[in-house]
């Protein structure tokens, strides 16, 4: 993995695997959803090694400080060599996954024909 002074955001964001592509990575910047060092990020903006730089990934809010620079996307064991997360962003993100545990994410299957039956017998009876 090739180590260079700066590189643009969403080319580090792409090669530390944070996301699919480097579009992808860009729209997220654009979004509002990535904050270098407190303030809001920009596509061309060069990242060093010790920046802090907060990202939205699916539903979890992850904050990673930067340990190393790279232009090149290699394997996951390497990337993931490239940052590491903070202990109070860990803990953010194990919360929220308990919290929404407890919630629940719905029924576990999709109703079959027989439920479905019941489901509408019971909304034609509540009417």
């Amino acid at each position: 993995m090739s180590s260079v002074e700066g590189v643009r955001l969403d080319k580090w964001l792409w090669a530390a695997r944070f996301y699919k592509t480097r579009s992808i990575a860009r729209d997220m910047i654009d979004g509002g959803k990535i904050q270098v060092d407190g303030d809001r990020g920009r596509p061309a903006k060069a990242v060093k090694v010790g920046m802090l730089i907060s990202l939205r990934q699916g539903n979890d809010l992850r904050e990673v400080e930067v340990l190393e620079v790279s232009d090149k996307r290699g394997g996951a064991p390497q990337a993931a060599k490239m940052y590491r997360e903070t202990e109070a962003s860990i803990a953010a993100r194990e919360t929220a996954a308990a919290n929404r545990k407890l919630v629940g994410a719905g029924p576990d299957h999709r109703p079959d024909k027989k439920e479905r039956r019941a489901m509408e017998r019971f909304r034609r009876d509540q009417m």
